[in-house]
């Protein structure tokens, strides 16, 4: 097969450049083209359609989101023109070409108010713009008639980029306390594991196993204060931080902002474990490799 992998740089592209590359060859695209990685602009629709003509791949992965919750807020055209309008124009083409497309999308298309985990038929209603557009991308995708895979994850952390967990460690070099939201539930995922499942996820599927959306997150559930407490406990083991601080619950009305999170996002996963015997490992079991990986080595 070969793979067009759009978003290349990103928590979860870095990461699927290695495992999509034991499926078959992968052509990389970012916005600026660094180290031999093809460029492009995906909000400009002349150069997308040039580079999928150029490429003219078997699937295209589109792991390049605009991610930026709250900023979405007062920029919605940005917001719009990578979560809305770039996997419509994917799909389209796709559809024309009897390509297949494989796209991530969030927990945020749904508003938090379930006492259960949300499956993939359950109804959404997003809180903002991240995750309303995030929803007419997914739509637009199914409309088009293409074969698709919709990977839904969620708290998504990893080594690089601007996360969760990184802000956690650098806050905790910073500082003696913190003061994490504590009235919000999810479950923290491994970008790192979401390549890896994606890929098993992907060699079934190419073998003729259904597709459409998926929930796609590690099992288990935990608020932001329970992910940081242990985090930092284990990066502090693990020699990642001089020294651990106090970590105190508040609610999320003591951090306002501009967009509202669900207060409740954790992802039913039992339909990727049945259809692609996925195993979903434990949220703080892939945390534990994770910083295991970036602890100094003796």
């Amino acid at each position: 097969m070969k793979f067009l992998l759009l978003g290349a740089d990103g928590q979860v592209g870095r990461s699927l450049r290695e495992s999509l590359a034991g499926l078959g060859s992968v052509t990389a695209s970012t916005r600026q083209g660094d180290h031999g990685d093809l460029a492009c602009d995906l909000g400009d629709a002349h150069a997308l359609n040039e580079l999928l003509e150029a490429t003219s791949p078997d699937v295209v992965v589109n792991a390049a989101a605009y991610t930026a919750v709250d900023r979405a807020e007062s920029d919605r055209e940005t917001a719009y023109a990578i979560n809305a309008a770039l996997p419509a124009r994917l799909a389209s083409w796709a559809a024309k070409t009897r390509a297949s497309v494989v796209h991530y999308s969030t927990d945020y298309v749904f508003d938090g108010t379930a006492n259960r985990p949300y499956r993939e038929d359950d109804p959404t209603n997003p809180l903002g713009v991240y995750g309303s557009t995030k929803l007419e991308g997914e739509r637009a995708i199914i409309a088009s008639g293409c074969r698709h895979l919709i990977l839904r994850t969620a708290w998504v952390y990893g080594q690089d980029g601007h996360n969760f967990l990184k802000t956690m460690l650098r806050l905790a070099g910073e500082r003696p306390a913190l003061r994490v939201v504590d009235d919000q539930q999810g479950t923290p995922t491994c970008a790192l594991w979401i390549a890896q499942a994606t890929a098993q996820i992907m060699n079934r599927w190419s073998k003729g196993e259904q597709g459409g959306i998926v929930h796609l997150t590690a099992s288990g559930q935990t608020t932001w204060y329970g992910f940081a407490r242990a985090l930092l406990a284990e990066a502090y083991a693990r020699g990642l931080i001089p020294a651990l601080p106090i970590v105190e619950p508040v609610p999320t009305t003591e951090y306002p902002t501009p967009a509202r999170r669900p207060a409740f996002s954790v992802l039913d996963g039992q339909l990727a474990e049945r259809r692609f015997d996925l195993h979903r490992p434990a949220w703080n079991e892939t945390l534990s490799e994770l910083l295991a990986r970036m602890a100094p080595q003796t």
